[in-house]
């Protein structure tokens, strides 16, 4: 039996926080993109282990020295929209549509490849963003929740309605490989309080605690499971998370059932 782990990176520098309606916190941002993307980088030239960068086309053309320094360090740069603003918010396919294209469009400069894995910037899929991953010809997306240690099929929007019961929507070709909020760095470390949500400063030891204890029990439990990492630089780069980060990568490394892998890897190999 063989398992994965992925880590993944969110690059969303300054995005992240315009997109959130706090400008004024940029300057995090740029502490990520110059300061802990090569932390991180360097981190995976010591271990030689894989990554899976999402990278919105707003950092690749802040920051075209970082999201290079990816690439040309052996790192796949997937698709994370343009603007990163939540997909609901746009309001239209058309507008939805345009910020897709030129996401695509910067990671292609950037990389000379059209990205095939996409994962949400923020808030959710929109009624349309299922259609535009098709039109597109994206192989694989990693948002979704429906699984959490296995790779599955993404679903067309289901319907919602108050007084009826949840129906699902059909089955698409798309692989989703899930990434759970719970292990998501950000929303476990990173102290921000915006209305209407604080999220307070944990315990570094402690998340990563949590990490091996469900990694040890998806060896046990399930058959090829999949545990993904989903990681912020201007969160993951900072000390004591990097140290923990690297030891904790130098554990998964010595365990015979177990390897790391890109997302595009894991995606194909569940779909052949």
């Amino acid at each position: 039996m063989s398992h994965s782990v992925c880590l993944t990176y969110d690059f969303d520098a300054v995005a992240g926080w315009t997109s959130a309606g706090m400008p004024e916190y940029r300057s995090w941002g740029v502490y990520g993109a110059e300061t802990c993307v090569p932390r991180l980088l360097d981190l995976h030239d010591r271990t030689g282990v894989p990554s899976t960068w999402f990278v919105p086309g707003h950092t690749i053309e802040s920051f075209p020295e970082a999201a290079g320094a990816i690439h040309d360090r052996g790192h796949e740069i997937q698709h994370h929209g343009w603007s990163h603003d939540p997909l609901p918010s746009f309001g239209s396919r058309e507008a939805e549509r345009r910020d897709f294209v030129r996401g695509i469009e910067a990671i292609e400069e950037l990389t000379g490849e059209t990205p095939t894995g996409f994962r949400n910037p923020a808030g959710g899929f929109s009624e349309h963003t299922v259609d535009l991953l098709r039109e597109f010809g994206f192989e694989w997306d990693s948002s979704g929740t429906e699984r959490d240690l296995r790779p599955y099929y993404l679903r067309e929007r289901g319907t919602v309605e108050p007084d009826r019961p949840y129906r699902r929507g059909e089955r698409t070709d798309v692989v989703t490989v899930p990434v759970p909020w719970h292990r998501d760095d950000w929303l476990q470390l990173f102290p921000v309080a915006s209305d209407p949500q604080f999220v307070s400063y944990g315990h570094e030891p402690d998340v990563f605690h949590r990490w091996r204890t469900e990694l040890d029990w998806m060896r046990d439990h399930v058959e090829e499971g999949v545990l993904t990492l989903l990681l912020h630089p201007q969160c993951a780069g900072r000390a004591p998370f990097v140290a923990e980060l690297e030891a904790f990568v130098e554990d998964v490394t010595d365990l015979d059932d177990t390897a790391f892998a890109d997302v595009s890897t894991v995606a194909a190999s569940f779909s052949s």
